[in-house]
């Protein structure tokens, strides 16, 4: 049984940062630099929640998972292999479908919440 003690906390406090930049091929323009702290991962790998920042850059996206994002600072744009485009700013709620290709743009920064889970 779960206690309080128990319950994650979604932050950047006391977790290291994974710092990356996209594979190379992916980058289209800027060198976005990435920055994730994953603060919770279920026990079989497939649900994760943390929190993930980017510099200015754009890069290729596919995803084979489903994203829920909580934008907290800045914007992105995504736009689908079609060209359509969206764009997320501070307070902004959505979720990627898994299958979703196309490429994401963050013109000086951006910070969300992340929720992912992969079946």
């Amino acid at each position: 049984m779960s206690q309080v003690k128990d319950i994650v906390d979604v932050t950047t406090t006391g977790i290291s940062a994974e710092t990356y930049l996209p594979d190379a091929e992916k980058i289209l323009s800027g060198k976005p630099k990435q920055n994730v702290w994953n603060s919770f991962s279920s026990s079989d790998e497939k649900f994760h929640v943390g929190i993930w920042d980017a510099q200015a850059g754009e890069w290729a996206i596919s995803y084979s998972e489903e994203e829920f994002c909580l934008i907290l600072e800045g914007e992105s744009v995504i736009s689908d292999k079609d060209g359509h485009q969206k764009t997320v700013k501070a307070g902004d709620q959505f979720v990627i479908p898994a299958g979703f290709e196309g490429t994401w743009s963050v013109p000086s920064y951006c910070k969300k919440i992340y929720v992912i889970y992969e079946a």
